[in-house]
Parts: structure tokens; C-alpha cells; sequence
């Protein structure tokens, strides 16, 4: 089994960067020619003569191609985690860009495609571990071929960085010219990398000595932000799409921070207390977008337009969807907790007119109460004749049912379940070291897929409940509760690890996808939905407006460039400069003239007049800027679309329409209309001469 280096030493030189690792002396060097960036290994280690500087590294993120230059991101502080199965796990603190050239010149792109690398996806969730595949779940992990790298049994949706790894998993497979065919030297180079939430925590549940864990693995598949990343694509991928699995560890003598895999207890097969065996089980659930064509488009309204697409054009994905995950977790219980009233509702009726077109002989059942007569809205295939017959459809009506503060009538979504959920098992597996890995006692046969609308405040609440149900199964098949009994009850210390963990986990996900925290923590945190709590949502609220609407766009951008989604190399050369803002410069104007308006009136309001000073100018001047600033904001508010922090390098469809609309009714304005065409005529001449002058700086 070959696990990556622990230890590397990157040599800087003016022709290469040299990786070698201390600890394994006689293993193959990694060489990074400069300024062609192309890859190599030396079985010796050719220390370039003039070495500028060595650093030790714990681990190389991988390659990305910008514009002008290729960068080797290498990781220069890890934060160890704790241990899981033994061995340690990290999070990235801090990376650093080596260029292959040393640019005499700056160039506003080139800069600009780093800062948001730097700024949203270093400083982002992502954890590793040189023994352990974080990427995948354990179950998968127990038969997985543990002879092979830990790169090769990464899950791919889950390989953050393998996007970033392209250029060592290419050289891997096929080499290059100087080294044809391929190179396993470079397997312990390559380092997978999750982004999302990682918590080990080791504790007892009365007073028995157990490690809690919870995972949730962020897919680097179309991956972004809320307003900019909805429903699926064409390959079956889902928006915000998110793997969760939480983990109990007994009998796990390398619980925490010292200590090291290769002891002599774990080396003897003896764990724990008087040789005890190591048990792992858990429990994995997913969320995901509503998998159909969608957006929300943004326009400066609180609530953004619901745009859906036809139903059948998103069958041909929403099989690819559905086929992957009825392949990797058998059945699926899709959960849906969008409203049945409002805007929503084209959600919900979407979705179930999907499921119905993809089982056979659908059977819909519909259970109501005195709150709201669809309470429940079940879509069970008649029989099992093909494979998408293992959908089961779950809607819940979670806004109404837990109206007033009544978050206790969520659980009467686990009771609806309740039957699927003893089916469905968990995971149970007992540590072999002799063999390698685990031998599995128990299977997990299907998974809850749960959404709404964003597939985070309502979803993390869901979530969290049917973690509860299950921790409470796992601790009573294990004799630590007794039947009905109950962890919050018997343990209360242990309960309250539980929620902060559950409720950690919602604001890691929420903060990748929407940009703050999760909504309605104050019930995963406390058990009970509060006024300060529907306070704070009221601030997380404002908040996403904000940053939904003017922040999120270069977020998004850092995602697509980041994943692969936006490949500046292969770019259009003519789009130079293409972070300039292209609208009319008198549209840009309009928010600081309104912005001057209310400077000017706060100090019409606030400034001391002289006792002989005439009252009726002061009016005048204030009554001038009164207008300006309405008409300002009346101006903004109606073209919204002018003013959204649009993603520039994968412009959205429903934007680049929406702007165009909105630019051609500016057009016809009385008042800006001519001047916007004149600039515009401007404009493309500009457009033609920063295309040549990019052209010439690249060359």
C-alpha cells in the first residue's frame, strides 16, 4: 500500500523545484522544470546546484495553469485534527504559490485570479490525512482495494483537489516523453484533500470511552454559491451537493493527539482496554439540489425570480443523478421539505413530476391534518420491475407543521420514516489488522437524500434528527441504552457534544454554499426553537441578501477556477482584462451619486446654522438631493440586474439575458439613454484594443 510522503523538502532553484521526502531517502524525486512547469522523477536526487532557499512542506495541493504562468500549490502549515482509526488527521492553515516564471511585470488578470484563490478557496475547510481516505465513507472503504495508492481510492466526487492533481495523475498514467509509460514513483506525491467539515472527538458515553466523528464531504462537482449554483447539470451532478456521515470509533487507543499509527498496540491487533477489538460504525446520509433545471435569479429583490425549466429536458440528468446514487447507496428516500404554498411550490411540483417519470407505476399517497391538508406527500413505485423503482419520494411540509415555534413536530418526519430507517441499517465494522482494513459486520443498504430549497437550514435540522434516531439505535445494539431509552436522557454531557457538533456542521456548510452561517441552529443547539434564535435568522437573512447579491460573484469565480469549470490557459486570448467592469461608466456612477445624495442630506440635517441664516435655501438644497437620491434608488431598484455581482468568468445564461434586457430598457430612458449608447459605441473599440494589447503581453 503506498500512503503520500508525511515529510517533504521543496529545493528552489532558478531552473526546477525539487520534492524529495527525508523520511524515505531512496524513494524517486519529484522534478518541476521551470519555466515549463513539465513533470519528472529522478531516481536519484539531482540537488539543482544554486538552491535558493528549502522549505518543508506537508504536502503539494497540486498544479493550476492561470494565464500568463503555471503555480505548484503546496500546503506549509497543517493543523493535526485527531486521530481516526489510529491515524492522524489535518487541516490546511496555510498554502503558498510557487510560479514557474519570475514575472517582471504585473498583470491585473493574473493578480486577480490569484487574490481569489487566496482570499475564498485557501482559507477554505480542507483536510487530509497520509493514512486515511477521508474521501470515502467506511463502508465503501471495507471493500476497497487497500493495495492500491490512497489517490486511486479516493472517490472522485469527493477529491477536492483533483482537478489541481491533474497534471501528477496524468504523468502517473502515461508519463511523458522522457518518461514514457507509467510512473507509480509520483502515487506518494499526490495528496486528496476534502473540503467541508471534519470533527474527532474523543469522549465517554457513560463512562464508556468512544470517539464521536462527523464528516461531511463537499462534492467538487458543480460546486458554488446559492444564487449562482442551482438544481443539476447536464452530467447528473446536483448543486450544493453534500455527503455526511457521522462515525462512532470504540475501542480506539489512538484517540488523540499523540501517539502514533504504527504502535505496538495497534501493530498487535490489541485495542483498548484487556485487548478489546476496534469498532467503527456509521451512519452516512446526502443532500442535494432539487435535480431538475432551476435557477433564482438575482435582481436585487429580496426574493429572487423562480425560474424552472421543462421537466423533460432534465430527465436524461436526473437518471445520471439517480443511477449513481441508487448505484453507490442502494435505495433512496428523497426527502423533500420545500413549501406546497407560494413560490415553492413549483419546486415541489417539479420534483415529484420528476420522480413520477422515473419510477414505474407510481402510487401516491397524501396524509393531512388540522394544520395543512398535505402534511405528507408519498410517491411509492407499484413494483420493482427496473432501477429507478428504488426512489421512494418523502414530502413534508416543515414550514407549517413546525409554525409558532413548534419544532418538536419535525420528528414527525422520523416517525414517517421510521420503518425505512430500521431497513435501511448502518454500518458496523471490526478493525482486522492482519487483513488491512475492516471486516464488515453490518451494512447501511440505503440512504436518506434530503433537500429544500437551499438544502441547509430546514435540511440541517432533518439531518441532525435522523442522526439522533440512529445514534440511539447503534448505542442500544451495543448495550450501552436500554430499549427506549434514549443518549439525551442518560447521558446529558454527551448530548450536548452531539447538538454543537451537528450544529457546527450546519454553519461549515451553510458558509460554503450561502456565505453565512445556518438558520435555525438555536433547535440543533438547544432542542427548542427561541426568540433570540428566530432573532439571529433575521440577521443571517439580511446578511445572505447582502452577500448573495454583491458578493458571492467573485466566490463563485474562485469555485470555477479552483475545479476546473474555468481553465484561464485555454481561454478566449481576445477577453483580455476580464475582470473590468463593462458596463456604461453613468451606470456605474448611479450608486455613489446616490450614495453623495445621502451624504449631503445627513449633512444638510446635522450641520449648525447661523441664528440669521435663511431656512429656505437649506430646504432647497435639502429637497434637491431628496430627489436625486429617489431617483437614484428608484433607478437601481428597477435595474437590478445592472447592479448584481455577476460570476465574470462563467457567465450565467439567465444573467447574460437579463442584462441585456435590462442595458436595451436603459436604452430607451429619457434622460440616460443617449449618453449609455455613446459610451457603448465607446466601448467596443476599447474592447479591440485591450484584446491586441493582451495579446502582445502574453506573447
Amino acid at each position: 500500500m503506498t500512503l503520500p510522503f508525511r515529510d517533504i523538502n521543496v529545493h528552489v532553484a532558478a531552473d526546477s523545484y525539487t520534492f524529495t521526502s527525508p523520511s524515505s531517502p531512496n524513494a524517486p524525486t519529484l522534478i518541476i522544470d521551470r519555466p515549463t512547469g513539465d513533470v519528472r522523477l529522478s531516481e536519484a536526487a539531482p540537488f539543482p546546484k544554486r538552491v535558493s532557499r528549502v522549505s518543508s512542506i506537508s504536502g503539494i495541493l497540486g498544479f493550476i495553469r492561470l494565464r500568463l504562468d503555471k503555480y505548484a500549490i503546496v500546503i506549509t502549515k497543517a493543523q493535526p485534527m485527531g486521530r481516526l482509526k489510529g491515524h492522524m488527521v489535518y487541516k490546511v492553515i496555510s498554502t503558498d504559490f510557487l510560479p514557474m516564471r519570475e514575472r517582471q511585470i504585473r498583470d491585473p488578470d493574473e493578480d486577480q485570479f490569484l487574490s481569489l484563490l487566496r482570499t475564498y478557496i485557501m482559507k477554505g475547510p480542507m483536510y487530509f490525512s497520509y493514512g486515511v481516505d477521508l474521501t470515502n465513507s467506511f463502508q465503501r472503504q471495507a471493500s476497497a482495494d487497500t493495495s492500491s495508492p490512497l489517490w486511486m481510492r479516493a472517490d472522485d466526487r469527493f477529491f477536492w483537489n483533483r482537478f489541481v492533481q491533474s497534471d501528477l495523475i496524468n504523468f502517473r498514467r502515461m508519463g511523458n516523453r522522457s518518461h514514457p509509460g507509467s510512473q507509480p514513483g509520483v502515487d506518494p506525491y499526490i495528496l486528496p484533500i476534502v473540503w467541508g467539515t471534519l470533527e474527532i472527538r474523543p469522549t465517554t458515553f457513560k463512562n464508556t470511552p468512544l470517539t464521536i466523528v462527523l464528516i461531511t464531504r463537499k462534492a467538487r462537482h458543480r460546486a458554488g454559491t446559492r444564487y449562482f449554483t442551482r438544481g443539476i447539470d447536464e452530467e447528473g451532478h446536483a448543486a450544493n451537493y453534500n455527503e455526511t456521515e457521522q462515525i462512532v470509533v470504540l475501542n480506539d487507543t489512538g484517540r488523540g493527539l499523540g501517539g502514533y499509527a504504527g504502535s505496538s498496540d495497534m501493530q498487535s491487533g490489541k485495542y483498548g482496554a484487556e485487548g478489546a477489538e476496534m469498532q467503527v460504525l456509521s451512519y452516512v446520509q446526502t443532500r442535494g439540489s432539487v435535480p431538475v433545471y432551476w435557477a433564482e435569479i438575482n435582481a436585487l429583490k429580496y426574493t429572487p425570480k423562480l425560474q424552472v425549466r421543462g421537466i423533460e429536458t432534465a430527465l436524461p440528468a436526473a437518471k445520471k443523478h439517480f443511477d449513481e446514487q441508487i448505484r453507490i447507496y442502494g435505495d433512496n428516500y428523497l426527502v423533500n421539505l420545500v413549501n406546497q404554498k407560494g413560490r415553492e411550490k413549483r419546486m415541489k411540483d417539479a420534483y415529484e413530476q420528476m420522480v413520477k417519470m422515473l419510477v414505474s407505476s407510481p402510487s401516491e399517497k397524501v396524509k393531512g391534518d388540522v394544520i395543512t391538508d398535505e402534511k405528507f406527500h408519498v410517491i411509492e413505485p407499484s413494483s420493482s420491475r427496473q432501477e429507478f423503482d428504488r426512489l421512494h419520494y418523502v414530502y413534508f411540509d416543515f414550514h407549517h407543521e413546525t409554525k409558532g415555534l413548534q419544532m418538536h413536530r419535525a420528528m414527525l418526519l422520523v416517525e414517517q420514516l421510521q420503518d425505512a430507517l430500521i431497513a435501511q441499517q448502518y454500518f458496523r465494522g471490526v478493525d482486522m489488522p492482519a487483513n488491512g482494513g475492516l471486516e464488515t459486520r453490518n451494512h447501511q443498504t440505503s440512504v436518506v437524500r434530503t433537500n429544500c430549497m437551499d438544502s441547509l437550514d430546514r435540511t440541517n435540522v432533518v439531518q441532525s434528527m435522523l442522526a439522533r434516531w440512529t445514534l440511539d439505535r447503534m448505542f442500544t445494539d451495543l448495550g450501552l441504552l436500554q430499549r427506549g431509552e434514549t443518549f439525551a436522557t442518560a447521558d446529558p454531557a454527551f448530548e450536548f457534544l452531539f447538538r454543537n457538533l451537528w450544529a457546527d456542521n450546519a454553519d461549515t456548510v451553510s458558509n460554503s454554499y450561502a456565505g453565512t452561517g445556518a438558520m435555525k441552529t438555536d433547535l440543533t443547539r438547544t432542542g427548542k426553537r427561541t426568540k433570540a434564535g428566530t432573532f439571529a435568522d433575521g440577521n443571517i437573512a439580511v446578511t445572505r441578501y447582502y452577500l448573495n447579491n454583491f458578493r458571492d460573484g467573485p466566490r463563485q469565480d474562485a469555485f470555477d477556477l479552483f475545479l476546473g469549470a474555468y481553465e484561464p490557459a485555454t481561454a478566449n486570448i481576445g477577453s483580455s482584462l476580464v475582470f473590468a467592469d463593462r458596463r456604461p461608466i453613468l451606470i456605474q456612477s448611479i450608486p455613489y451619486v446616490f450614495a453623495f445624495s445621502l451624504f449631503f442630506i445627513f449633512v444638510s440635517l446635522f450641520t449648525r446654522r447661523a441664528p440669521d441664516s435663511a431656512v429656505w435655501t437649506i430646504r432647497l438644497f435639502m429637497l434637491f438631493w431628496f430627489v436625486v437620491a429617489g431617483w437614484s434608488f428608484s433607478f437601481i431598484i428597477n435595474n437590478g440586474m445592472l447592479f448584481v455581482n455577476w460570476p465574470k468568468l462563467n457567465p450565467r445564461p439567465w444573467a447574460t439575458e437579463g442584462y441585456q434586457d435590462a442595458i436595451t430598457k436603459v436604452r430607451k430612458d429619457a434622460l440616460l439613454g443617449p449618453f449609455v449608447a455613446r459610451h457603448e459605441r465607446g466601448l467596443s473599440t476599447a474592447r479591440y484594443l485591450n484584446a491586441e494589447e493582451g495579446k502582445k503581453r502574453i506573447e
